[in-house]
C-alpha cells in the first residue's frame, strides 16, 4: 500500500478585490486549496479605478510606503508574464509610460530629482525623461502648451476588473473554488472554525480577510472594532473623438489630476478624495465640476467631449494612510490586509503574495513591523 497523501489545509479568503485575487493566484500556485466569496458590492475599488503604475514620480516620501509601491510595479512585469504563460492572455495591463506634466519647469525639475535618486539604487525602473514644451505637445497634441513633463517610459496604466478577472481566473483552473454571496466568519470562543456564505458553512484552517472598504462589517460580529474608513471617489469617462490613442502615456498633472486614453478616443479623467461620506454611491455634480475645472486647465478639448460615465468607487483607508497585513489580533489562522487606499492596482498583486507566503509559513519580503495590523484595530466592543 502507499503512503497516504496529506490533506491540504483550506484557506478561505473573503474579499475578491485585487489583493484577494492575488493571494487566491499565489496560493493555488503553492499548492493550497483555496475558496474565495466576494458580493461583489458596487464601488469595489478594483473594478472602478484607474491604474497607474508609476510610483517612482510621485513626490510621497513616506519609505514604508514607497517599498510596496516600488516593488509592485516592478513586481507587474514578472506576474503578467506568469499569467500570459498560464493563458491569461487580457490581463488589462499596459506599458504606455506615464508623463507627469507642470507648467513650472522647476516643479518637473524636483520630480526628476527625487526619481533621479531612487533610481540610484533601483536602475531597474529605466530612465526618466525631461520633456520641454514642444516635446510634450508631441507626445500628448490635446495639451494645453506651454507643459513641461517627466517621461517615465516604465510607467504603465491597467484595468483593475479585467486584472483581477485573470488572476481569479488562473486560479479557479488551478483548483480554486469562488462563491458569490455574503460571507461570516464561524467561531468558537477566540478558535477559528469555518466561514459561512448565505447559510452554507465551510470548514476552514485558515481565513484571509480582504474586503476593502467594507472591513468592519466582517469583524463586528466578532466583537471588534476595525478602523478601515471608505473614501469615496469620483472619475469621469469623456468621449474626445475616434482616433486610435490608446499609446498615448498616462498624464499626471497638478491638484491630483491624472487622465489616460484608449484605442477609440476614450479619456477617463479623475479623481476626488471625499472623505466622511459613507457608501454614497451617487456621483454628484460637485465631484464632476472639480474634475473638468482641473482637466481644461490643461486639456481645454473636453469641453467639447461628450459625459459617457461618471464612475464611484471607495478607496480603503487604514488610519495612518498606510496598508495592514498580518494575523487578526486574538485570532489565531484569521489574517486581513487592508488599506491600500489609492495604491491599490499599483501594490496589490505584490502584496497579495506576500499574503500568501505569510499565511503559508513561508518567508515574506516585507518587513511585517511596518504594516502592523494592530494599528488598525480598536478595543473589543462590550
Amino acid at each position: 500500500m502507499g503512503c497516504c497523501r496529506l490533506k491540504k489545509e483550506h484557506v478561505v479568503i473573503v474579499g475578491g478585490g485585487i489583493l484577494g485575487a492575488s493571494a487566491a493566484f499565489h496560493l493555488t500556485n503553492l499548492g493550497a486549496k483555496v475558496t474565495i466569496i466576494d458580493r461583489d458590492d458596487l464601488g469595489k475599488a478594483t473594478n472602478v479605478a484607474a491604474g497607474i503604475i508609476c510610483p517612482w514620480l510621485s513626490q510621497r516620501r513616506n519609505k514604508a510606503w514607497y517599498y510596496l509601491a516600488h516593488n509592485g510595479a516592478l513586481y507587474y512585469r514578472k506576474l503578467i508574464e506568469e499569467l500570459k504563460n498560464g493563458g491569461e492572455l487580457h490581463t488589462g495591463y499596459e506599458q504606455t509610460g506615464v508623463l507627469n506634466i507642470h507648467h513650472e519647469e522647476k516643479r518637473i525639475d524636483k520630480i526628476i530629482e527625487i526619481a533621479n535618486k531612487r533610481k540610484e539604487s533601483a536602475p531597474e525602473i529605466g530612465e526618466i525623461e525631461k520633456l520641454h514644451p514642444e516635446q510634450v505637445a508631441e507626445r500628448w497634441p490635446f495639451l494645453k502648451a506651454p507643459l513641461y513633463g517627466a517621461f517615465m517610459m516604465r510607467g504603465a496604466k491597467v484595468n483593475g476588473l479585467e486584472l483581477c478577472q485573470s488572476l481569479l481566473r488562473a486560479a479557479i483552473k488551478k483548483g480554486a473554488t469562488f462563491k458569490k454571496g455574503a460571507a461570516a466568519i464561524k467561531v468558537t470562543g477566540n478558535e477559528l472554525t469555518g466561514v459561512s456564505v448565505d447559510g452554507e458553512f465551510l470548514q476552514a484552517e485558515k481565513v484571509i480577510v480582504t474586503t476593502g472598504a467594507w472591513g468592519k462589517e466582517i469583524f463586528e460580529p466578532l466583537g471588534l472594532q476595525f478602523n478601515i474608513e471608505p473614501q469615496k471617489a469620483q472619475l469621469l469617462d469623456l468621449q474626445l473623438n475616434d482616433d486610435d490613442t490608446s499609446n498615448w502615456p498616462v498624464i499626471m498633472a497638478p491638484s491630483a489630476l491624472y487622465m489616460m486614453t484608449s484605442e477609440s478616443g476614450e479619456l477617463l479623467a479623475g479623481t476626488t478624495h471625499e472623505n466622511h461620506v459613507g457608501f454614497d454611491i451617487n456621483p454628484t455634480v460637485e465631484a464632476f465640476n472639480e474634475i473638468v475645472s482641473k482637466t481644461m486647465n490643461v486639456a481645454p478639448i473636453v469641453q467639447k467631449s461628450k459625459l459617457k460615465n461618471q464612475r464611484v468607487g471607495f478607496r480603503p483607508v487604514a488610519p495612518n494612510f498606510l496598508p495592514i497585513l498580518g494575523e487578526v489580533p486574538g485570532y489565531k489562522r484569521m489574517y486581513v490586509a487592508n488599506g491600500l487606499g489609492s495604491s491599490g492596482l499599483t501594490a496589490g498583486p505584490f502584496l497579495g503574495k506576500q499574503l500568501a507566503q505569510l499565511v503559508l509559513g513561508m518567508e515574506v519580503e516585507i518587513d511585517l513591523n511596518l504594516y502592523q495590523v494592530n494599528q488598525a484595530f480598536g478595543h473589543e466592543k462590550g
